[in-house]
């Protein structure tokens, strides 16, 4: 493995910034290399592994787009088809797509809460309390049948197909979808077309299992203030507050082989792939959202594929040149807290690593 100084500086870096731990996997025209940066456990002295366990949050929304598609490639799902057909007992506008869930403009309340631009947010679900509410009740189950009933008592933000707003509801409606029309548990199908198809052994949608497998780096939550402070162990916690928007467990290998089979059309039929890819703008500068996947804007670099995830002190990043030739994928462990204080670091610290391994070491914005 050739040496990288360049790409273990960036990681010490980001480590610097507040992060507890991190390890990066990629693969390009120099080889593949590993590395790791940080702590794996707080007060611990050994660094985060390599082919640790961790919760990939919304990784797990391109996970479940994979999935719908190729139950559209057997015949058992149309992307153009209204989600009521399927789900004829929830309340769900009969203009609201398969499509339309997977690109996030089907306009349903978000059920983990809306924030609009003007400042206003709308509470949804339990899983929108922080603090020390969110500690206590990290281990407590939701069905995700009510979380969907909750997002559809709650106003559209807008009219299906009129605008564009990332929402944990589109995948979750996405998920009953799929159990309905195979008959099956979500992480049943999930094992069978993709995660057994690929040999991605340290990867399981766990639905309300609150274990994480070994090895694994430790999540952690901060809350309270001054003398009340506390940092808490959150590894272990039931993910269906978020359910098929963010449950998945994964590796860094996992989700460079994952990826890379979405590149190039390893796991999806060609034209499945096209419609994966196929975007919309969305407000996010040099970002269009496929199905289930962002594709990034680099400009002269051309673009890559891309998701990331993190909530609750785990994140993961996941990156591969449409061809696949390139790929990156990390993950990370940090101190949650009610107000995302480690977000900037953790933006800042990402497009670090993009420049370095997709941009030659170029940043995306001029110098002044």
């Amino acid at each position: 493995m050739q040496d990288r100084p360049e790409l273990q500086q960036i990681l010490e870096g980001i480590i610097e910034s507040g992060i507890t731990g991190i390890t990066l996997r990629v693969r390009d025209e120099h080889g593949e290399w590993t590395g790791s940066a940080g702590r794996s456990e707080i007060g611990g002295d050994a660094a985060p592994p390599i082919d640790g366990h961790v919760r990939i949050g919304s990784n797990t929304k391109t996970f479940t787009a994979a999935l719908a598609l190729l139950l559209v490639a057997e015949g058992r799902l149309a992307l153009d088809t209204s989600a009521a057909k399927y789900l004829p007992e929830f309340d769900i506008d009969p203009r609201v797509t398969v499509r339309m869930l997977l690109q996030h403009t089907s306009g349903i309340f978000n059920f983990t809460g809306e924030y609009y631009p003007d400042g206003t947010v709308v509470a949804g679900s339990v899983s929108t309390t922080s603090g020390e509410e969110w500690v206590r009740e990290r281990f407590a189950s939701h069905a995700p049948e009510d979380l969907v009933r909750l997002a559809l008592s709650k106003p559209a933000r807008f009219e299906p197909g009129a605008d564009w707003s990332y929402s944990n509801t589109n995948f979750t409606i996405v998920r009953l979808i799929i159990e309905a029309v195979t008959g099956r548990s979500i992480d049943e199908e999930m094992t069978r077309l993709i995660i057994a198809p690929l040999g991605l052994s340290g990867t399981l949608q766990p639905t309300y299992q609150t274990a994480i497998p070994e090895p694994h780096a430790h999540a952690y939550y901060r809350f309270g203030e001054g003398a009340e402070e506390q940092t808490v162990d959150v590894t272990e916690v039931n993910p269906s507050w978020i359910s098929s928007g963010g449950d998945m467990v994964s590796t860094s290998k996992d989700l460079q082989t994952f990826i890379s089979a979405i590149a190039t059309d390893t796991l999806l039929p060609a034209e499945l792939r096209d419609e994966m890819c196929t975007t919309r703008e969305t407000p996010i500068p040099g970002m269009g959202y496929g199905l289930g996947l962002f594709v990034q804007d680099l400009g002269e670099r051309g673009t890559v594929l891309t998701h990331n995830g993190g909530a609750g002190g785990h994140a993961a990043l996941m990156y591969a040149t449409p061809d696949g030739r390139t790929t990156m994928t990390a993950t990370l462990n940090y101190v949650d807290d009610a107000t995302l204080s480690l977000a900037i670091p953790f933006q800042q610290g990402t497009q670090r690593l993009v420049d370095e391994v997709f941009r030659g070491g170029r940043s995306a914005t001029p110098a002044a």
